[in-house]
């Protein structure tokens, strides 16, 4: 912009310092509603897709953290303990694996192992219906209360878009179908055990659906369907699902833990945290168990167990 001649230099110099701080504050304001536009509205509802009526997407969601707060198979637990399944003992046991695993961050195989190990030896000469029956309880006694809503509201979505939603989850697929069914979800891959003639015979059908065995669940599933992978969802807070996140065209990173946190944001996935006192879980377990984060009532019998001795 052109200055008249007839300003003073020192006049001219004023009003050629205010145009430069008026275009500079008009650039600024221009980048700002640019940044805007390409930024997330805070009231945009959750997710911005699925394609309304896009029969080759569907959506595979991690259930432990991601759509559950705790593990499934813990809860499970508490189930079979109140009635009387097995010892506090094997209570304080089975609580502080999945104690480790919640303040932890991420799965252990070792630990992993040894939970896995203590569930099928709980469940070890029961009928298949029987454990079905009461689990149906258990959800509604200890389950149903954890579900996390925005992932339930992420899970909605998909279906009310006409698509198919799993859950892909190392618990037993026993407890992942009623979980599946009672949130309307199409149905779940997890982890079986082996039974003859309706009976637990306390071993599994091969190895649990874990890490890289997600993933080609999910591969083999979507084959069946005839689904579309670049056009399919995944969520999950663990890294140990990298490789079924890294599958679809629309990962999520639900409640991550800190390596699938990092490896979202290089990849540039979408993140989602709707934990509250995130702060808390690294602190301890009264503090963990204070948030929801597991199970109070079978934390503190460990406790007490271990005063005990």
């Amino acid at each position: 912009m052109a200055l008249p001649a007839w300003l003073t230099p020192r006049r001219r110099n004023a009003t050629a310092r205010s145009v430069l701080a008026g275009e500079a504050a008009a650039e600024a304001a221009r980048k700002q509603e640019q940044e805007q536009a390409t930024a997330e509205p805070a009231g945009t509802p959750e997710p911005e897709f699925p394609v309304a009526g896009d029969v080759h997407a569907a959506a595979f969601f991690d259930l432990d953290n991601t759509v559950m707060q705790g593990a499934a198979l813990f809860h499970f637990g508490r189930g079979l303990y109140k009635r009387k399944f097995f010892r506090k003992r094997e209570l304080t046991r089975f609580a502080w694996q999945q104690t480790y695993f919640r303040l932890a961050g991420s799965e252990n195989a070792d630990h992993m192992h040894d939970a896995r190990e203590s569930a099928l030896s709980i469940v070890k000469g029961h009928r298949v219906s029987e454990l079905m029956a009461i689990g149906e309880e258990i959800y509604d006694e200890y389950m149903a209360g954890r579900i996390w809503p925005g992932t339930r509201a992420l899970a909605q979505a998909h279906l009310d878009a006409g698509q198919k939603v799993w859950l892909v989850t190392a618990a037993p697929v026993e407890t992942a179908t009623i979980i599946a069914r009672r949130l309307g979800l199409t149905g779940a891959l997890g982890t079986v055990a082996e039974s003859v003639g309706g009976v637990y015979t306390g071993r599994l059908v091969g190895e649990p659906l874990h890490g890289p065995a997600k993933a080609e669940a999910v591969r083999a599933l979507s084959a069946a369907e005839g689904l579309d992978l670049d056009r399919c969802a995944a969520y999950s807070d663990s890294a140990n699902d990298i490789p079924m996140l890294s599958l679809v065209g629309y990962p999520y990173a639900i409640n991550p833990d800190s390596r699938l946190r990092t490896h979202a944001r290089e990849m540039g996935w979408r993140l989602r945290d709707y934990r509250k006192g995130r702060k808390a879980a690294k602190v301890g377990i009264p503090a963990a168990a204070g948030v929801g984060a597991l199970a109070g009532g079978a934390v503190a019998a460990a406790a007490v167990q271990r005063r005990r001795r």
